[in-house]
C-alpha cells in the first residue's frame, strides 16, 4: 500500500497544509464498505445546500418556519467566515467541507434541514433536523420499534401496594394516564395493520429523536474512493459542530403558548422535580415518555431502592436507640469507668519510648461510644439486613418485570439493539455467523479479541494494585502520625485552656483515624477522576458491539476499581488493624520501622464507624456539589456572558443550547454513586446501623436533585431503550452475597461480642473463676493480659520524663490480648481463653453464614422473578397480538384481491350472458 493510500485510510490528506494539524489528528470513524441502511451521494453529484430561514419570532415553536415540520434534532456550528483567521483558514475550509457533505448526505437520505442564525450570537448557526414520515417508517423498521396496533382492552392488574401509593401520585387531571395498546415491531409494508390516527402523532417525539440520532450517527461526512467516514460524534469532537441535541418541549417554569405542545417538561418540573413534590410518587410513565426507557428505569430503580430503605432505616434507628439508651448500664462499660476497677488498671504504652503508661478509665467515653454500636441489637440488625437485601433484589426483579411489560421492552435486546457506529467502522475481517451460518464482517479476529481483552484485564489489575499501594501509604501515614500525636497531642491540649473540654474525647488513635479518613477520601476522589479516563480508553480499545455491551464492560471495570478504592480502607480497619500487633515486649513492625498500630481503646469498631461516616458524608457532599452547584454555576456564567437585551426573543433551540450537555456516559455515574452507597449500607452495616438512615436521607434528596438537574439544568437527553438496569443487577447480587460474609466477620473478629459471650458462658463460672452463676462482672480484667515492665528492652521502654507522676512502685501493665502472664511456663504465649475465643468466632461465622445463605436461597426460590399473573397476561397479549395481526393481514389481503376477484367474476359472467342471448 502506498503512503498516500495509507494516509487516506486513517482520514489524513496526503498533502497537509499548514494549520491542518488540529483536524489531521482528529480520530475519524472509517467505514470500509457500504452499509445496508444508508445512502451515499452518487459520485459527482453536487452537494445540496441547507435552506436558510430567519427566526419567525415565536420562542415556543418546535417546528420549522412553515409551522408544519416538527424539529427532531438540533445541530449547532460556528460560522467560520465570521471568525476565521488567515492562519487557520485551511482548517476552517476543511471543517466547512465536511459539514456541508454531512448535511448533504442527510438530505440525500430524505432528512429535511433548515438553518437559522442565532439571535444571541451572530456567529452561531442552528441547523434544524426534521424526519419526514416516510423516513421515520424506514428507520422504525430498522430499529424494530414497537408501535400500537389496537387499544388494549384488558383490565389492568391492581395490588394492595398500588391501592396505598395511588394517593401519593399526581392527579390524573394534571398528568393524564397513558393509554394501553397491543404493540408489534413496525413493518413498513404492513402500515395498515397499525393504529394510525394521525401520521404526525404516530411516532412520539422521543421515538423521532431516537431515530434522528441513529441517522446522524451513521451519515457520511467524507468519501474517498471506497473509504467512507461516518458519524456526527466525531464531527463534534473535531469542532465541526459545537453541539447536537433534541429539544425540550417548553420552558420548565412557564407553559408553552403553542396549542399543540403537551408541556411535559413543565409538568415534570412541577409534579416531580420541585421541592414541594418531595412526598409524591414519581410519574414514571411520563418520565419514560419524555426521557426514554433508560432514564425511566433508573428513576424507577432509585425510587424502589429508597422505599425499601425506609424499613431498613427504621430498624437501624431502633438498634441505635437501643444501644444509646443501654450504654450507661453496660457492665463492661461500668467497669472501665469505675475508678476502683478501670482507674486501678495501668495500661502499657502503645508505641516505643515516647508513649506513656495510662489508666484504663481514661477511655471511659470511648467505651460508652462502643456500647452504642457493639451490642446484641447490632447482631439482630446484621441478620435482618441480610434478609432485607435478598427481599430488595427479589422484589425489584418482580417490579422490573412489570415495567418491562408496561413499557414494551420484554424482547428489546433480542430485536432492537443495533451495533455501535464505532464497531461497524472497524469491520474489516470476515467470519461465519454461528447462528445464520452466513458470512459477516467483524472488527477483529479471535486472536485480536483475546489480545484486546488481555490488555484490558492487565490495565485494570495495574490500577487496582495502584490503589492498594495508596492504601499502604495511608497505613504508613497512620503509623507515623500516631507516634507524633502520642508525643504532642496531650501536651498541646493541656497548654490550651479552651481545648480542655475535648481532652477526654480526643485520643491519639481518634486523631489519627479522623485525619487518615479525610486523606483517604481525598485520594479516592483524585484516583476516581484519573481512572475514569483510563477505563473509557480500555473499553474503547476492546470495541464492544452494542451500546449495552459497551456500558456493561465499562461498568464492571469501574465498579471493580471503585470497590477497591472506596472499601479498601474499611476492610483494613475491620479485618487487619490491631490483629497482628504482638505484645509490649515483642511488637510487630511494618517495614522494620513502624510499629503496627493497635485499635482505639474503644475498639476498632468505633474507628470503622468513624471511617464509614466520614466517607459516606463526604462522598454525598462532593457528589451534590458536582451534580447541583457546578451545573448551576456553569449555566449562570454562560447566561451572564451571553446577555442580550430584554427586547430580543430567544427561540427554544437557543434556550436549550445555554444548558449543560448530557455526558457521553449518561446515567453511568448516577448508578455508580448509588451502587457504591448500597455497598456501604450492606457490607459494613454491622458496625454502623445508621448507614441505611443516612442513605435514605441522601436518596430522598438525590431523586429530586437528579430530577431538577434533568428538567432545568441539562439539555434534553437522547431517548434510549433499556430492558433492565444492565450489569448493575449481578453486581448488586454479588455485593449482597459478600455482605453476609463481611458482617459475620465484623461481628466475629472486629467487635467484642464473641469474647464477651465466651466469658459469660464459659469463663465466668467454675473452674475458670470462683463464681457459680453466669455473669459479665470481671470481664474487663479477664480480657486484659499482664506484662512485666522489667521485660521492656531499652529501645522500647518509655522515657522517664513522660512517665506519669502516679506511676510509682508499679511492676506490671496490662494490654488487650489473651496471653499467659509473666512467670508462667509459657509466658506471653496464647492462653486457653484465646483458643476458646478463636474457635467460637469461627463457629459463629460459619453457622451464621450458613443460616443466612440458606434463608436467602429459600426466599429467592419462593419469590418468582415474574409474577404468575403477569406471565399469563403477557402470554394473553402475545396471543391477541398475533390474532390481530393475522386478521388484519387477511383483511388487507382480501382488499388487495377484491379487484382481481371482481374482474374474474365479470369475465365469467360475460360468456354466460352471451350464451343466454
Amino acid at each position: 500500500m502506498s503512503e498516500a493510500e495509507d494516509n487516506d485510510i486513517f482520514g489524513l490528506d496526503s498533502e497537509t497544509e499548514e494549520g491542518d494539524v488540529e483536524m489531521a489528528l482528529m480520530t475519524d470513524v472509517v467505514y470500509s464498505e457500504e452499509l445496508p441502511t444508508y445512502k451515499s451521494m452518487p459520485k459527482g453529484q453536487a452537494v445540496p445546500k441547507v435552506e436558510r430561514a430567519e427566526f419567525n419570532g415565536n420562542p415556543d415553536s418546535l417546528f420549522f418556519n412553515d409551522g408544519k415540520r416538527r424539529i427532531d434534532f438540533i445541530l449547532v456550528y460556528e460560522d467560520e467566515s465570521k471568525s476565521a483567521s488567515e492562519k487557520k483558514g485551511s482548517v476552517m475550509r476543511r471543517k466547512t467541507r465536511r459539514r456541508e457533505f454531512f448535511e448533504g448526505s442527510l438530505m440525500n437520505m430524505g432528512v429535511e434541514l433548515e438553518a437559522t442564525q442565532s439571535v444571541v450570537d451572530e456567529k452561531l448557526i442552528y441547523v434544524k433536523v426534521h424526519m419526514p414520515f416516510e423516513v421515520l417508517c424506514t428507520y422504525a423498521e430498522v430499529l424494530h420499534i414497537k408501535l400500537p396496533i389496537k387499544p388494549n382492552d384488558l383490565a389492568p392488574q391492581s395490588s394492595t401496594y398500588n391501592c396505598f401509593t395511588r394517593h401519593f401520585y399526581p392527579s390524573e387531571d394534571v398528568i393524564a394516564k397513558e393509554p394501553e395498546f397491543f404493540t408489534a415491531p413496525f413493518r413498513k409494508d404492513q402500515l395498515k395493520c397499525f393504529f394510525v390516527k394521525d401520521k404526525e402523532q404516530f411516532f412520539t417525539p422521543a421515538m423521532r429523536s431516537r431515530m434522528a440520532y441513529y441517522i446522524l450517527s451513521r451519515a457520511p461526512y467524507e468519501v474517498r474512493g471506497n473509504v467512507k467516514k461516518f458519524g456526527f460524534n466525531k464531527l463534534l469532537d473535531g469542532g465541526v459542530y459545537k453541539a447536537a441535541y433534541p429539544l425540550h418541549d417548553c420552558r420548565f417554569n412557564v407553559k408553552s403558548k403553542e396549542p399543540s405542545c403537551p408541556n411535559e417538561r413543565f409538568l415534570l418540573f412541577n409534579e416531580w422535580a420541585h421541592p414541594k413534590s418531595f412526598y409524591k410518587m414519581q410519574p414514571l410513565d411520563l418520565i419514560r415518555k419524555y426521557f426514554g426507557e433508560k432514564i425511566g428505569i433508573y428513576f424507577a430503580w432509585l425510587g424502589f431502592y429508597t422505599v425499601m430503605l425506609t424499613l431498613a432505616a427504621a430498624v437501624g434507628l431502633c438498634c441505635f436507640i437501643y444501644g444509646y439508651t443501654t450504654r450507661e448500664s453496660s457492665t463492661w462499660s461500668k467497669e472501665v469507668c469505675d475508678p476502683q476497677i478501670g482507674g486501678e488498671i495501668i495500661m502499657c504504652p502503645q508505641c516505643d519510648k515516647i508513649c506513656p503508661y495510662w489508666r484504663l478509665n481514661s477511655t471511659c467515653e470511648s467505651s460508652k461510644r462502643l456500647c452504642i454500636f457493639d451490642n446484641y441489637g447490632t447482631l439482630v440488625f446484621a441478620i435482618f439486613m441480610s434478609v432485607w437485601v435478598t427481599l430488595f433484589l427479589e422484589f425489584w426483579k418482580r417490579y422490573q418485570a412489570k415495567l418491562e411489560h408496561d413499557w414494551d421492552t420484554v424482547e428489546f435486546l433480542q430485536q432492537e439493539e443495533q451495533p455501535r457506529p464505532e464497531y461497524e467502522a472497524k469491520c474489516i475481517y470476515e467470519r461465519v455467523n454461528p447462528v445464520t451460518q452466513e458470512t459477516e464482517k467483524v472488527p477483529y479476529t479471535a486472536c485480536g479479541k483475546c489480545m484486546r481483552v488481555s490488555c484490558g484485564i492487565g490495565t485494570v489489575l495495574f490500577w487496582v494494585l495502584l490503589i492498594i499501594a495508596s492504601v499502604v501509604g495511608v497505613i504508613v501515614y497512620r503509623l507515623a502520625m500516631f507516634i507524633t500525636f502520642s508525643s504532642n497531642l496531650h501536651s498541646h491540649l493541656n497548654n490550651r485552656k479552651e481545648l480542655e473540654p475535648f481532652k477526654e474525647y480526643v485520643t491519639p488513635q481518634m486523631a489519627t483515624s479522623i485525619t487518615a479518613s479525610f486523606i483517604s477520601l481525598i485520594i479516592i476522589m483524585i484516583l476516581n477522576n484519573v481512572y475514569e479516563k483510563v477505563a473509557i480508553l480500555i473499553t474503547d480499545f476492546e470495541l464492544p458491539r452494542t451500546k449495552t455491551e459497551y456500558e456493561n464492560s465499562l461498568t464492571l471495570k469501574m465498579f471493580l476499581f471503585q470497590f477497591v478504592n472506596y472499601y479498601s480502607s474499611c476492610f483494613y480497619i475491620a479485618f487487619f488493624k490491631g490483629k497482628v500487633v504482638g505484645y509490649p515486649g515483642e511488637p510487630v513492625y511494618w517495614l522494620g520501622t513502624f510499629r503496627n498500630e493497635e485499635c482505639d481503646p474503644g475498639g476498632c469498631l468505633t474507628e470503622l464507624t468513624t471511617q464509614l461516616s466520614i466517607i459516606m458524608t463526604g462522598k454525598a457532599i462532593w457528589n451534590n456539589i458536582q451534580e447541583v452547584l457546578l451545573p448551576w454555576l456553569k449555566n449562570l456564567m454562560f447566561r451572564h456572558c451571553t446577555q442580550v437585551s430584554s427586547e430580543k426573543v430567544i427561540p427554544r433551540w437557543e434556550q436549550d443550547y445555554q444548558l449543560q450537555p448530557m455526558g457521553k456516559l449518561g446515567l453511568f455515574y448516577e448508578y455508580l454513586e448509588m451502587v457504591i452507597q448500597f455497598g456501604f449500607v450492606t457490607l459494613f452495616v454491622a458496625s454502623f446501623p445508621l448507614a441505611p438512615l443516612l442513605a435514605l436521607f441522601n436518596n430522598l434528596c438525590e431523586i429530586r436533585v437528579d430530577a431538577w438537574k434533568y428538567t432545568t439544568q441539562s439539555r434534553r437527553a437522547v431517548p434510549e431503550k433499556a430492558q433492565d438496569i444492565g450489569a448493575w443487577q449481578p453486581i448488586l447480587q454479588g455485593v449482597a452475597i459478600l455482605a453476609v460474609a463481611t458482617n459475620a466477620a465484623i461481628i466475629a473478629f472486629t467487635s467484642d461480642m464473641i469474647p464477651r459471650l465466651v466469658y459469660y458462658w464459659a469463663f465466668s463460672i467454675s473452674p475458670y473463676s470462683g463464681g457459680s452463676e453466669h455473669t459479665m462482672a470481671g470481664y474487663i480484667n479477664s480480657s486484659l493480659s499482664v506484662f512485666n515492665i522489667s521485660h521492656f528492652s531499652e529501645m522500647k521502654r518509655p522515657n522517664e520524663e513522660i512517665t506519669p507522676y502516679w506511676f510509682n512502685n508499679i511492676t506490671t501493665c496490662r494490654y488487650r490480648d489473651f496471653r499467659h502472664p509473666p512467670g508462667h511456663p509459657n509466658q506471653y504465649d496464647f492462653s486457653i481463653y484465646y483458643w476458646h475465643v478463636i474457635a467460637a468466632k469461627l463457629a459463629f461465622m460459619i453457622v451464621l453464614e450458613h443460616i443466612v445463605y440458606f434463608t436467602k436461597f429459600i426466599l429467592s426460590y419462593m419469590i418468582p422473578d415474574v409474577p404468575e399473573a403477569l406471565k399469563e397476561q403477557i402470554k394473553r397479549e402475545r396471543y391477541l397480538t398475533q390474532v390481530i395481526l393475522h386478521e388484519t393481514n387477511i383483511q388487507h389481503f382480501k382488499e388487495l384481491m377484491k379487484p382481481i376477484a371482481d374482474n374474474l367474476q365479470s369475465e365469467i359472467e360475460e360468456p354466460e350472458l352471451d350464451l343466454k342471448v
